[in-house]
């Protein structure tokens, strides 16, 4: 009898938990909120549906940078002093002020004009509150006049940035305008699920979110699912899918972990809308190479790069450091303060001590939380980790934001290359020869050879980095960090030498799917033949930058070289190609790519609006105007043409290469003597660039001046001595001028 009652008290269990299932999904999915949607796809269902279950995290997660990205204005949201504040810059009064509980500034709008204005949204918190205003079409605009949050006072953080630049109200980064656009310029990575929205045509969005903030779904993506499995009794649930999250979070590698933060921690150029269902990082942007001009030469940040371009390139990323070893994935503070958090991995005894770092040690060496405005340091702080290997700069006029590319300072790269270096950074009353005398003293005089010095002989044209170029981008990626290698291929373009070009076809099957991107920018076909051969197989890359690179590659084919072989999937390369540069046509650069794409495929009608649409959203945008002059000079209209390439070299004296396409047109003009004194002025802005001295060469010979016509060609020809259009040239000018001898040396070059 007792066995048959075990037996019965199991079967009744048994039956109660087939019960329990679906009287819990019923419970779950109609009578919840009653709003709840069956989807077989995950879908967002805003954080506050976490804290029941996560309360730790969700408590730790309050108050956080990411909390208060972005939040509804209102008394307790706002910092700034709207209580009929008057804040003078320049010659300009603004007042801010409260109207029926809710807050305006009176200030210089749009046209330069004063009027009020909403301020409906917070955005961040400290060091500083930025205030967003609403406009028509949808766009909402970042105000000039920030909150200061660590002195509580405004400021005018145009002026604070471009203090020595004047800002007019038809210039890109006036507040009104595009450069300091929510929508498109922040957004993304201020809330949760951020769909922009842009519709090119009607110059219009419609930018919706999930979360206003960065809240959970921002990191762990859309929980409907994950609601239903915590919704399961708990021997219920599976135990293979991740808790029914569509993003894995945890026990993840160092490049996953990273790859998680950098959605929204890396500066880039975006694709589409981030859908969090476990594609790759470029299928939907394409991050920014560390160099000039976002980067100074040797990487250290120049502009804002939002960590990720500085931690790829360092050895902790090499060495399988995660931003939670440092960060709390929620908090987002550190996890330990001064020199311990380093400790964590660094022993102690070898690099805590006055033999490692040579300063004054304080008792206790603490972090020093508060930002300092000209950054002086204590004694004391000169043996903080951070202070020496993670120098920064001010941002957005108050914010101090550290390098995270954790480098060994190098006073020798200040001397030779005109980069920042910590020492400098304290001791700014001393030279970098001062600085360097003392690294000499305790560490000896050997130095690695940096990629920083490669890439900036690169950047001058200089034939020199050739060799270290060809040697950073085909390294393996213990060697350089796939982000060096990536902008040492990108730098290989600036070379018109045989050894770059198999290089980057070469890389055009590296297995690291960014240098694969920068290969096919970087790639100049010799042929139809050589592109088609190189770029068709790329159409079918797994990752979207390089499909729609090799897409957009293949635009300029004539249709007569277009075969059924790879018809379809050029047609939807280019398809994507163009989705993504109208996903950010509210930017200068996709609209100019638009039209040069256009122009490729013969749309010369939608080429031409691109092109103006370009310089309609930031006339400072040059290569628009010189793409817009080459439609003119394709339709006969050379003057024109001429006009807008003297209009760019005037705001751009500097550019050798706009002096040289002007040259060239000069030229095709037949205005020769014009076009050899702009090519001089080329030639002298770019010493080392062979093309400008070889086509210097050619005008001479249309001119008559023998002298010169020698004297460029031979300078094009030491420049590059192995090119064979050089060796060719200088062949047949000595046979035009009779020197049989010097005719024989080169004819000898040439190949039989």
């Amino acid at each position: 009898m007792q066995n048959n009652t075990w037996k019965y008290i199991g079967l009744l269990a048994v039956v109660i938990i087939i019960l329990i299932f679906p009287a819990q999904w019923i419970k779950f999915h109609y009578f919840s909120g009653g709003d709840r949607i069956v989807s077989s796809q995950p879908y967002f269902v805003g954080g506050e549906n976490c804290l029941e279950c996560h309360k730790i995290e969700y408590d730790l997660w309050v108050n956080s940078h990411h909390d208060l990205a972005m939040e509804v204005a209102n008394d307790s949201t706002v910092l700034g002093d709207f209580d009929n504040a008057i804040f003078v810059s320049g010659n300009d009064t603004s007042r801010f002020f409260k109207k029926d509980e809710k807050f305006f500034v009176h200030t210089r709008g749009p046209g330069g004009l004063f009027d009020d204005f909403q301020v409906t949204y917070t955005f961040g918190w400290w060091p500083l509150q930025q205030y967003l205003i609403p406009f028509e079409n949808g766009k909402y605009q970042t105000l000039n006049l920030t909150w200061d949050s660590d002195k509580n006072e405004w400021y005018n953080m145009t002026e604070a940035v471009y203090a020595d630049e004047e800002i007019p109200p038809d210039d890109w980064l006036y507040w009104t305008n595009q450069g300091q656009n929510w929508n498109g310029m922040c957004a993304e990575c201020h809330s949760t699920r951020l769909q922009k929205n842009f519709d090119p045509e009607a110059l219009s969005f419609n930018t919706t979110w999930s979360d206003i903030d960065v809240h959970c779904e921002a990191c762990h993506g859309p929980g409907s699912a994950h609601l239903d499995w915590a919704a399961l009794p708990e021997m219920s649930r599976p135990l293979d899918n991740n808790t029914g999250l569509v993003v894995l979070t945890r026990d993840l590698l160092t490049k996953e972990y990273v790859d998680l933060c950098a959605r929204c921690h890396v500066r880039r150029s975006s694709l589409d809308d981030f859908d969090h269902f476990g594609s790759h990082l470029l299928d939907h942007f394409v991050p920014q190479l560390v160099n000039e001009p976002m980067y100074y030469s040797d990487g250290q940040i120049l502009e804002e790069d939002y960590v990720y371009g500085s931690f790829v390139q360092s050895k902790m990323f090499t060495n399988d450091i995660k931003c939670n070893d440092c960060h709390d994935a929620h908090s987002l503070d550190l996890v330990k303060t001064g020199n311990y958090l380093c400790l964590q991995c660094h022993r102690a005894e070898s690099y805590d001590t006055y033999q490692h770092h040579f300063h004054k040690i304080k008792d206790n060496p603490e972090l020093q939380q508060g930002n300092h405005r000209k950054m002086v340091y204590k004694e004391g702080e000169g043996a903080l980790c951070i202070n020496c290997h993670m120098d920064g700069d001010y941002y957005m006029g108050v914010d101090y934001r550290r390098d995270h590319s954790f480098r060994v300072p190098r006073p020798d790269l200040t001397i030779s290359l005109g980069v920042p270096n910590a020492c400098n950074s304290c001791h700014e009353d001393e030279t970098a020869e001062w600085s360097e005398k003392y690294i000499t003293e305790w560490y000896g005089k050997s130095r690695n050879v940096h990629y920083g010095e490669t890439f900036a002989a690169a950047e001058n044209a200089d034939t020199i980095a050739i060799p270290r170029l060809i040697e950073i981008s085909t390294s393996s990626d213990d060697q350089y960090p796939p982000i060096v290698r990536a902008t040492a291929t990108s730098l290989l373009a600036n070379f018109a030498d045989e050894r770059c070009y198999e290089t980057i076809k070469f890389l055009l099957n590296d297995p690291e799917p960014l240098i694969r991107t920068y290969a096919i920018r970087a790639y100049q076909p010799v042929s139809y033949e050589a592109l088609k051969e190189t770029m068709v197989p790329l159409l079918n890359d797994p990752i979207k930058s390089v499909r729609i690179e090799a897409a957009n590659q293949l635009s300029i084919l004539p249709k007569e070289q277009v075969v059924s072989s790879f018809v379809q999937s050029l047609n939807e390369g280019l398809k994507e190609y163009e989705a993504a540069m109208r996903y950010s046509a509210d930017f200068a650069p996709s609209r100019h790519n638009l039209g040069n794409y256009y122009s490729n495929t013969g749309q010369l009608d939608k080429a031409l609006e691109n092109y103006l649409a370009a310089v309609a959203i930031d006339k400072a945008f040059y290569p628009a105007k010189v793409n817009l002059a080459m439609i003119y000079n394709q339709q006969g209209k050379n003057e024109e043409a001429e006009r807008l390439f003297r209009e760019v070299i005037a705001a751009n004296p500097e550019d050798a290469n706009l002096y040289y396409s002007l040259g060239l047109l000069l030229a095709e003009m037949q205005k020769y003597e014009d076009a050899a004194e702009v090519l001089e002025q080329a030639g002298e802005l770019t010493p080392n660039r062979s093309r400008i001295f070889y086509n210097l060469g050619l005008l001479y010979q249309y001119l008559g001046d023998d002298g010169k016509n020698e004297n460029r060609l031979l300078k094009a020809a030491e420049l590059e001595p192995g090119n064979q259009d050089y060796i060719y040239a200088l062949a047949e000018f000595y046979t035009r001028i009779g020197n049989k001898e010097r005719a024989g040396f080169y004819n000898k070059k040439l190949p039989r």
